[in-house]
């Protein structure tokens, strides 16, 4: 079994990270849509989500 990867384009990293989001103009306010994170990459994916008012929690990734 293939592990999670990074969300980031282009990132085939291990994913320690799980961002959870939610558009408010698209989702009711209890959905969370989750991208996943490498160490490397998630400041700056928690820069882009935040920067809409996406971002909710960082949470470290269990894989299933």
């Amino acid at each position: 079994m293939e592990p999670d990867v990074c969300s980031a384009k282009g990132c085939r990293e291990p994913a320690q990270w799980q961002l959870l989001w939610n558009n408010p103009k698209l989702h009711t306010p209890d959905r969370r849509k989750i991208w996943l994170a490498c160490d490397a990459h998630r400041e700056s994916l928690e820069a882009f989500l935040g920067a809409r008012g996406f971002l909710k929690e960082t949470a470290p990734h269990v894989p299933a």
